[in-house]
């Protein structure tokens, strides 16, 4: 009889203990929904057990607003400047190369990051790109720290284009100008032909170009299409929605433009076809989020080289991936750094030189996400930021590299 009540008390008590539990609960699964295995949950609603989703008790913020401080304690290696001098390939220094004081600035600006030399893909030609080598061969401080890519004009390409714009292209050499470049991202989507079609990026009729930049011993600087996200939908589903939202200009519509896939055969048509020249392609082709696809490019085309401008928010969120990549394609990696802006540097140097955990991006528009150090040995480092470059590049001083 004790015992009967005992265990009858004991029950009572589990009760009693767990009735607080069982109301709560009941009131989550009153607001809550239940979904079926694979499902999302709906709008508004975020899964707080397992097919179970419920709405917060309160109003979120905004994509724009919700910045939570991190409670994370991690070592920090901040890197201002670069472990080894560095050639900035992806060089665009507007307002910094027009006069004696702005290409000063522009040295001060590259001695605090440790940009030995930059390469200026303005696609400048002719009279403008004598002007631009005259100036910075004037410079005591930069007429061996910048070098200057030639632009093609890729407009009316028809009967006589390529005599013209060879015979333009070896003026440009004969000038002073390292290479030709950024060649970009309108070629393929809007530049025109002669006869109002639109020019492809592997049409034959611009072989001799190419052919003549494999002559002359000169890399091609070639930028195609945007992130591939440009052609999705904006929603919640694109990882590029807060950029898109801000420049909505930047979304592409495959009624108005070729799609993303369909450039991107262009692309290695065009470098396929063309084995004699070096190409280097910008912004690691748009692949740095698919990196076994841009292996397999490497591996089937030996004269593409890559560029990591602009795509820092890709390499840094796979570290081991990014790593291993960098390892095995070390030979054909260049450093550039797209719009030039000192203070975004030390990020890439951080990404590249550290093990670092968690830290930011330098424009949250661009990543919501964090980056990780990948932590390249130096002779690696070496390779991508000056090494290969000087490699491939005529005409480069290579005074003041380590060896």
């Amino acid at each position: 009889m004790r015992r009967t009540f005992a265990l009858g008390c004991s029950l009572v008590g589990l009760v009693l203990l767990f009735a607080p539990f069982q109301a709560q609960s009941q009131v989550n699964s009153n607001t809550g929904t239940r979904i079926e295995e694979g499902k999302e949950c709906p709008p508004g609603m975020t899964e707080v057990r397992p097919r179970s989703c419920s709405k917060p008790t309160m109003e979120p913020p905004s994509i724009l607003d919700y910045r939570p401080r991190s409670t994370l304690v991690t070592v920090e290696h901040k890197v201002p400047k670069s472990k080894f001098p560095s050639i900035d390939y992806h060089g665009h220094p507007q307002g910094l190369t027009g006069s004696d004081e702005q290409l000063n600035q522009l040295a001060d600006a590259m001695d605090r990051i440790g940009v030995k030399v930059m390469i200026a893909a303005n696609n400048v030609s002719g009279e403008n790109l004598k002007r631009s080598v005259a100036l910075a061969n004037a410079n005591p401080r930069m007429k061996d720290r910048i070098r200057f890519l030639t632009g093609i004009d890729f407009r009316n390409v028809g009967p006589g284009w390529a005599e013209r714009a060879v015979a333009q292209l070896e003026a440009d050499v004969a000038a002073g100008a390292v290479g030709v470049g950024e060649v970009g991202k309108g070629f393929g989507l809007n530049t025109r032909r002669a006869d109002g079609t639109r020019l492809q990026i592997d049409d034959p009729q611009l072989d001799p170009v190419w052919q003549a930049a494999a002559r002359l011993g000169i890399p091609v600087f070639i930028h195609t299409a945007d992130p591939q996200e440009f052609w999705q939908p904006i929603d919640n589903k694109n990882e590029r929605w807060l950029e898109l939202a801000l420049f909505p200009g930047r979304r592409y519509s495959t009624e108005t433009s070729p799609s993303f896939e369909h450039l991107m055969t262009e692309r290695d048509n065009l470098i396929k076809r063309n084995p004699k020249t070096t190409f280097i392609i910008a912004h690691m082709g748009w692949h740095a989020n698919d990196l076994p696809r841009l292996a397999k490019m490497m591996d089937e085309m030996p004269n593409m080289l890559t560029e990591v401008g602009a795509v820092l928010y890709d390499i840094g969120r796979q570290p081991r991936a990014a790593h291993d990549f960098f390892v095995k394609y070390q030979d054909r990696i260049l450093f550039g750094k797209d719009s030039f802006q000192p203070e975004e540097y030390p990020y890439y140097w951080r990404v590249f030189e550290t093990r670092d955990d968690y830290f930011d991006y330098y424009r949250p528009y661009h990543a919501f996400w964090k980056l990780y150090g990948i932590d390249l040995p130096d002779a690696v480092l070496k390779k991508v930021y000056y090494q290969n470059a000087l490699r491939i590049t005529k005409g480069i001083p290579t005074a003041g590299f380590p060896k």
